[in-house]
């Protein structure tokens, strides 16, 4: 059993880089997306809100 283990291990540490690359790609795809460009938008004003706050 533990000598199944290990040559899976060895299998699947080929493959490192291909499953760094899709969570990569992944990451960048949905950064991209247009349906998320509003949200972005939004979020990168979070920390101007308290200040504009603070002067009312």
């Amino acid at each position: 059993m533990l000598e199944d283990l290990h040559n899976l291990s060895d299998f699947l540490r080929q493959f490192w880089g291909l499953w760094l690359m899709i969570l990569f790609l992944g990451v960048v795809f949905f950064a991209f997306r247009p349906k998320n460009k509003g949200r972005f938008e939004d979020d990168k004003n979070i920390i101007f809100r308290e200040d504009d706050d603070k002067e009312q």
